[in-house]
């Protein structure tokens, strides 16, 4: 999508479950989402083109009340904006 549109940016989201402490998972989540924009770069989207947030246990689509959903938390979202 993004090598066909070089009109668009990404921004890639990294999130993780609640467990751990909040620096560590503040770490964890931006290391998740640059580990998503290294990839792309080595692919050969453009730096300018992308960028990594690590959003932490902020915004969980499930309770962390199971490991199952837990492991849900723990994700990478993509925004697309068109410029």
């Amino acid at each position: 999508l993004l090598v066909l549109n070089p009109h668009l940016r990404l921004e890639v989201i990294g999130h993780t479950d609640n467990i751990g402490t909040k620096a560590a998972n503040r770490k964890i989540s931006g290391l998740r989402a640059k580990a998503v924009t290294d990839y792309l770069e080595e692919k050969g989207i453009s730096k300018k083109r992308l960028k990594s947030t690590g959003r932490s246990d902020e915004t969980p689509l499930v309770d962390n009340n199971t490991e199952e959903n837990r492991s849900l938390n723990r994700r990478v979202e993509f925004v697309i904006y068109k410029d």
